[in-house]
């Protein structure tokens, strides 16, 4: 039986887990200690920091693992890379990994690659970043290169908001530097893709919709895209440029851009499912689990059949659930019935639990998914649902 190790043991691993168990793969999860319900999914486990290498390195050695995975996670990211160099493993390289999970290392690769993106100052200390902003016009974004869901990055429209979050950055990251970046104002939008030795096997670009905090953070995706006819075409190629220039190979692929003026630039790329239902989207858009693919993927089990010409493209929409406040849930209410367009409506709160006002990805409530006819339909069906889910907090 084949051995599949999967980085992360949270609720949003555990399609993988199930994925896994649905091929006769047995799972090996792995994770900081907790009460992580990957652990109780997969048949063995390691407690070991996925952001670690060599610790990872170890553990899957002591395994003997037959592939290395993870969805909806930039930490193990540079760890898979360094497995799968190590021990042959079909996967990333570990060059590959370490571009893509440092933002200016990818920024690095991107202007040397051709692809279009925002410009960017590396900076260590409050000099660099006054001699930065004599460079850049306002607003700017100060970055940490390391972290993820829109974790320590900042638009700043003035040179003491600058300033003010420079220090919350540098006081987030464990690296003794980040990126200040013209910001670039437009609509954004994603990509998914997978790539296996050298073939680009599907490119779904996305709609996103973005809560505004210090910056845009998605909380919802949806196909088909808005702009396919007009800008479909130049999103894939920019696409291919930054996978091309960041060495990607052998793994899922998200892509975050965003277009201005009718042109597309890459914000950044990784070596990663996309988390925010993103795998779900991919599934139902070919009618497929995108979770198998990316198990066959690390295991070198042909994805490749599971992307067929006769897919159905069906239209879908996420969106993660907000509090638009602080407070304790004493009640939560949902009117809505089951239905076949509904195909997930959950919470991961209940009546107890204090929950925050929505300011990025840990803050959410839950989430729905559901399909239509076309994206217009999903959008209004989106909206009656909504109005049927009410959260009562205790005053």
């Amino acid at each position: 039986m084949k051995k599949l190790m999967i980085l992360g043991a949270s609720y949003s691993q555990l399609p993988l887990y199930k994925a896994a168990e649905d091929l006769a793969v047995s799972t090996v999860a792995v994770s900081t200690p907790g009460d992580w319900p990957g652990f109780a999914a997969a048949d063995e486990s390691s407690y070991t920091d996925i952001s670690d290498p060599k610790a990872v390195l170890e553990a899957a050695e002591k395994f003997q693992i037959d592939g290395i995975a993870t969805c909806c996670l930039d930490a193990g990211v540079r760890s898979i890379g360094y497995v799968c160099q190590h021990m042959g493993l079909n996967g990333m390289t570990a060059q590959a990994a370490e571009i893509s999970g440092n933002k200016y290392k990818m920024k690095e690769a991107f202007m040397a690659g051709g692809v279009r993106c925002a410009r960017h100052i590396r900076i260590k200390n409050c000099k660099e970043l006054e001699a930065a902003l004599k460079e850049l016009d306002f607003p700017v974004v100060v970055k940490a290169v390391d972290l993820m869901g829109s974790r320590g990055i900042f638009r700043c429209n003035t040179r003491d908001e600058a300033f003010a979050n420079y220090e919350k950055t540098m006081a987030a990251t464990r690296k003794d530097y980040c990126l200040v970046e013209e910001f670039i104002e437009g609509q954004i939008l994603g990509c998914e893709a997978m790539m296996s030795k050298g073939r680009l096997l599907y490119c779904l670009p996305n709609n996103i919709e973005a809560y505004q905090s210090h910056v845009p953070t998605p909380i919802g995706h949806s196909v088909p895209y808005r702009k396919m006819e007009t800008l479909g075409a130049e999103v894939e190629r920019q696409v291919r440029l930054a996978i091309q220039a960041t060495g990607i190979d052998n793994c899922p692929v998200n892509c975050d851009l965003i277009e201005k003026d009718g042109v597309i630039y890459v914000i950044e790329i990784t070596g990663r499912a996309g988390g925010t239902c993103l795998p779900e989207m991919v599934g139902l858009y070919y009618g497929i689990n995108y979770y198998e693919a990316i198990a066959r993927l690390a295991l070198d089990m042909e994805p490749e059949k599971m992307f067929q010409e006769d897919a159905p493209h069906r239209a879908n929409l996420s969106r993660t659930l907000t509090s638009p406040r602080n407070g304790i849930v004493k009640a939560i209410h949902n009117e809505n019935p089951q239905a076949e367009d509904i195909v997930d409506l959950s919470f991961n709160i209940q009546p107890g639990d204090t929950v925050r006002r929505y300011e990025n990805g840990i803050d959410r409530l839950g989430q729905v998914i559901l399909t239509g006819e076309n994206l217009d339909a999903c959008e209004k069906r989106l909206e009656e649902i909504l109005s049927k889910i009410n959260i009562e907090f205790t005053d």
